[in-house]
């Protein structure tokens, strides 16, 4: 025992002296950087989160050093996005029901988003998201990310809004799956019309400006409705009613949730049980289907969003798998992003998708209740882009110096001729 504690005693100086080593081996330099840290740390704003203390310009996609095809720019989710904090508060704050002002603002946070799903923009590039458990449509300035919001009990009545359209003279087309109908308001979001011929659970729209269609996808019956969208008459339906999500024939839906048009007005449906796209001309007839059922990019899991970009392009959100992936229009994977997860690019039970005319793409999450919103980069960037790239390849070879006449055009973009 003697011997025990005469080895112990001598760990013990061992320790002290290394950790004496260890104060001496800190430079003035690097205590000045660490009170500096910390000093910085007790500026910060209180209740600030992590997220927005993060610049994310360079997240892209592809990753670099291939062309770019999209860039994150921003998310709505409330006043500020707060994620759970994770420094648990001790076991005395527990016991007496002390919560940190982070944890309040990330329970409790103001003008939330609790289950975003459909997702428009109007004319003047206001972002309008439809969210049913909070009983609203939201309005977001996004450039300022100032709040107004239609809704229930003040300016319509709604059980539980899912989809939205908006045609181009910014009138408003809000599904409503419980009380079985499509509510319409007008520029001024003052309620004109309704709709309830036919629908059980209506969900995903689209309006064809040219042809005055509307679109609406009931995942609840397996069919796509097709109205006047002037006097709301049903025009005729695609797919075959009360089959209990069975069918799986060309041209027939196992429960339909979205819908998009291209620029020949050709109708896309995400037809989500059967783990497909489906593609219908103006008249109602059927084209063509691609997609499998898988958990790799190329396939899917749940297609629920869907949207189609100025290149053509058909973008396609997957609900299981937390992916956006981008596929020609015939069906070829060209490239996808996301996963599981909070940062930008990742999803958490991804719904909807939209790409407006000024090349931005927004998806929708359930689970933390969040938009997002990105920057797709077009074909004719992505050429411009390319031809910059060469014309410095071509200049740094032969030892010139760049002029205004020599030099390549400003890019508008990093990307490349096609998503990859």
């Amino acid at each position: 025992m003697t011997t025990n504690l005469k080895y112990a005693g001598l760990r013990t100086m061992m320790l002290l002296i290394c950790g004496l080593l260890c104060l001496s081996l800190m430079t003035p330099a690097s205590l000045a950087a660490d009170k500096k840290k910390k000093a910085k740390a007790e500026q910060a704003p209180k209740g600030s989160a992590l997220w927005d203390s993060i610049d994310f310009s360079k997240a892209v996609w592809p990753n670099p050093p291939a062309p770019t095809r999209i860039k994150y720019l921003n998310y709505f989710c409330c006043d500020k996005y707060v994620p759970p904090a994770s420094k648990k508060t001790s076991w005395m704050d527990r016991m007496a029901g002390a919560q940190s002002e982070q944890q309040a603002q990330a329970e409790h946070p103001l003008y939330a988003l609790w289950t975003p799903y459909g997702l428009a923009v109007d004319s003047k590039g206001t972002l309008y998201v439809a969210d049913g458990k909070v009983g609203a449509v939201f309005m977001f300035n996004t450039e300022t990310k100032d709040i107004s919001m239609i809704k229930n009990g003040v300016n319509a009545r709604f059980g539980d809004v899912m989809g939205l359209a908006i045609d181009d003279s910014d009138r408003l087309f809000v599904s409503d799956t419980k009380l079985h109908r499509i509510l319409v308001f007008d520029k001024n979001h003052k309620v004109e019309g309704s709709i309830s011929q036919g629908v059980q659970d209506p969900t995903g729209m689209v309006v064809d400006n040219e042809n005055r269609f509307l679109y609406v996808a009931d995942p609840g019956q397996d069919v796509v409705f097709v109205y006047d969208a002037d006097n709301f008459k049903l025009l005729r339906t695609l797919g075959t009613p009360g089959k209990s999500h069975t069918l799986t024939e060309p041209g027939q839906f196992a429960v339909p949730t979205n819908v998009a048009l291209d620029e020949d007005n050709n109708l896309y449906v995400t037809d989500t049980f059967n783990n497909r796209v489906e593609v219908f001309d103006a008249d109602g007839n059927f084209i063509r289907a691609w997609g499998k059922a898988g958990d790799i990019p190329g396939r899917f899991m749940r297609p629920k969003g869907i949207a189609i970009d100025v290149d053509g392009h058909v973008w396609v959100a997957d609900a299981m798998a937390d992916r956006v992936q981008c596929f020609t229009q015939e069906g070829q994977l060209l490239m996808w992003l996301g996963g599981h997860g909070e940062w930008p690019g990742y999803f958490q039970t991804l719904a909807g998708l939209y790409i407006d005319k000024n090349n931005r793409m927004f998806t929708s999450e359930q689970y933390p209740g969040r938009v997002q919103m990105f920057r797709y980069f077009t074909d004719d960037e992505a050429r411009a882009e390319l031809a910059k790239r060469k014309a410095e390849e071509d200049r740094k070879k032969s030892g010139t110096k760049p002029t205004g006449a020599s030099a390549a055009p400003p890019a508008t973009g990093s990307a490349a001729a096609k998503p990859q």
